[in-house]
């Protein structure tokens, strides 16, 4: 089954134009996916508006409160969003080309695939992608996705584009509120070679298919093994700090113990190198204690 568009509209550059869909770029779908259950009738829990005065109430007669000051709201329909409707929330506009290492990473946030609409427009598509490709720059526009205005980076993948949705200034703290009351402490020489060389036996290229969850498979073999009726756990010890006294020692044995039959052949017979495989990167925010449901 195809996957259905997250949002549905018109990519334009300059006066060029053309429909296009996003479709979101990652999957939660094999997460391990809980309900609360009552454990005394084994019924799944529903959650249910409800009014503290009226008692339950139907979602679809609800409207959304934004808290002026202590309980009392500011009330808006459907109607009232309709009113604040901006052109970026059919179009994405570009509005400026940039280097990607221009933006820091810290902004970059969700990524989206973008692909022309079956049509006249897939040309204008073309266009614009391939100019964006000869360039070698990612541009910049904004889009209403999820009812926010979010400034979106575009670049060239394939015959196709992804568009990242990127962080706003105020959304992004300051590095330094963490980083500056870190004490400066000048690392031993002999210890940095260690680690450094430590490092270079580790090198490897970026294989997104090699990283497996195992939190996440922890839970499907104890979910497993009590479907079974056992009692199979999985065990995960917790590791423990580094004794700073024996620093020198942990670097020195690390070094000694990390070196392969791979990597120790690698200086007589230079290995083959695998092309680098590219992978996606969404994150729920959580509103601010003491806040109100509207």
């Amino acid at each position: 089954m195809a996957a259905r568009p997250t949002w549905q509209g018109h990519l334009k550059l300059s006066l060029v134009s053309c429909p296009v869909a996003l479709y979101t770029a990652t999957t939660s779908a094999n997460d391990v996916r809980f309900h609360l259950i009552n454990p005394e009738t084994n019924n799944r829990i529903r959650m249910v508006p409800t009014d503290p005065d009226a008692g339950p109430v139907e979602r679809a007669d609800l409207v959304k409160g934004y808290e002026v000051s202590k309980d009392e709201y500011v009330l808006l329909d459907d109607a009232d969003f309709d009113k604040v409707k901006l052109e970026s929330t059919k179009v994405i506009s570009i509005d400026k080309f940039v280097d990607e290492s221009d933006i820091d990473r810290l902004y970059w946030a969700d990524p989206f695939f973008v692909a022309p609409e079956k049509g006249a427009g897939i040309e204008a598509f073309a266009v614009i992608r391939d100019a964006m490709k000869k360039q070698g720059k990612v541009a910049l526009g904004s889009l209403v996705l999820r009812g926010k205005e979010r400034q979106l980076a575009l670049e060239v993948r394939g015959k196709g584009l992804v568009a990242w949705t990127l962080r706003a200034h105020d959304e992004v703290r300051e590095a330094g509120d963490y980083f500056d009351d870190i004490p400066a402490v000048k690392a031993d020489a002999d210890m940095v070679e260690i680690a450094t060389r430590i490092i270079g036996q580790k090198e490897a290229d970026f294989d997104p298919t090699t990283f497996t969850d195992r939190y996440d498979d922890a839970l499907k073999a104890l979910i497993k093994s009590k479907t079974r009726g056992g009692k199979r756990l999985v065990e995960a010890p917790e590791p423990e700090d580094t004794n700073v006294i024996d620093l020198m020692a942990a670097l020195r044995n690390s070094l000694k113990g990390s070196a392969s039959p791979a990597k120790k052949t690698a200086s007589r017979t230079p290995a083959k190198k695998s092309p680098a495989k590219t992978a996606g990167k969404t994150a729920a925010k959580k509103p601010p204690s003491g806040k109100k449901a509207a």
